[in-house]
């Protein structure tokens, strides 16, 4: 199973860089509660910072670090010392697993695509600064205009997302009597259906579970289910972590009404700061996890449900970036399922 490399135009990585006195951590310091605001997860990097003290020497935790350790420091605030690094761009990277927003506060040679801070005396970034995205002249530093330039780009990146489908399957499936993904509706099995209503709204299909499969979808990647979970937790987070830059509509095989423009509004939904979209079909509450869709960004939150024995992935529901909205009316019929017999003959009578 091949993973994907996402280019960092994907990721919400900017710096705001300049010459020394140039004001860049002034334009930051008010930049940032005004993305707080929007309820995103903002980190700020200083780049090439010097003399940096985190620790008191003599300290207990620094003598463990200065024996070999690397040391967290858990209390009001917290820190992580370490002796190695993965390297600057891949430190980013996995930043962008956690926030909505990184702020690289750096100079010409920090590797990102940046705003450029002219300083006095200065026309034009130096040669060596890299991508410059967008330039910004003395006269020009109003927060506000630099405040919509990000949040535009911002807007952009969360768009560009690769969309990966997941269709969950299962087994002999108790209650119905028989594999339900197999069962043929007018020429086709409801596997086979919803594969041809959810490829041309995504990037890739795969598929999540044990069991059969019809002959014309074994071009598909499988992805097993995570060992000791059950439900659609362990398809979840098997995914979440084969592609763990990709966002993902979740979809049951049980699902034989869906509307295609059910994944058109779940994906018009999108915004930045949004880890899940879980559809509430009656507002009362009751959220549906599958036919709904997760940003990467939402994999800390499902693997700390996995860790606490939820099996629910609507135990994400009052997290951070979890939105439930209803459906409209016409489109909620797509959230049926069929899990029995009779459930069966009544959707194959209306």
């Amino acid at each position: 199973m091949r993973k994907i490399s996402v280019p960092n135009d994907y990721l919400p990585i900017i710096g705001l860089c300049g010459s020394s006195g140039a004001g860049k951590t002034t334009l930051l310091e008010a930049l940032i509660p005004k993305f707080i605001k929007l309820g995103l997860r903002v980190v700020v990097v200083k780049h090439g910072a010097h003399r940096v003290v985190v620790d008191a020497p003599g300290k207990d935790s620094d003598r463990f670090f200065q024996a070999g350790a690397d040391v967290a420091l858990f209390g009001e605030e917290f820190f992580l010392r370490r002796h190695d690094t993965d390297g600057f761009s891949f430190f980013l990277r996995r930043l962008c697993a956690h926030y909505d927003l990184v702020l690289v506060e750096g100079h010409a040679s920090t590797p990102v695509d940046k705003i450029w801070l002219l300083g006095k005396g200065h026309t034009r970034p130096p040669e060596n600064a890299g991508t410059v995205l967008h330039i910004i002249e003395p006269s020009q530093r109003r927060v506000e205009a630099v405040y919509d330039w990000i949040a535009d780009r911002l807007a952009l990146q969360c768009r560009q997302v690769p969309i990966y489908g997941c269709l969950l399957i299962g087994g002999k499936s108790s209650r119905m009597g028989r594999p339900k993904h197999l069962i043929d509706q007018d020429g086709l099995t409801w596997l086979e259906d919803a594969v041809a209503k959810l490829e041309p709204h995504v990037d890739q299909v795969v598929l999540s579970g044990k069991g059969e499969v019809p002959s014309s979808l074994t071009r598909l990647v499988r992805v097993p289910d995570v060992p000791d979970l059950a439900g659609p937790l362990a398809g979840l987070l098997s995914v979440l972590r084969w592609q763990p830059a990709v966002s993902w509509l979740m979809v049951a095989c049980d699902q034989p009404a869906i509307d295609p423009r059910a994944f058109s509004w779940l994906k018009s939904r999108r915004k930045p700061g949004i880890r899940a979209i879980l559809p509430d079909l009656r507002g009362d509450g009751r959220v549906e996890p599958l036919l709904a869709w997760y940003d990467f960004r939402c994999r800390p939150l499902v693997e700390q449900l996995a860790a606490e024995g939820c099996l629910r992935p609507g135990g994400l529901v009052g997290g951070p970036g979890i939105l439930t909205p209803q459906p409209p009316a016409d489109l909620r019929g797509s959230w049926r399922n069929v899990n029995t017999p009779d459930e069966l003959k009544s959707l194959m009578a209306s």
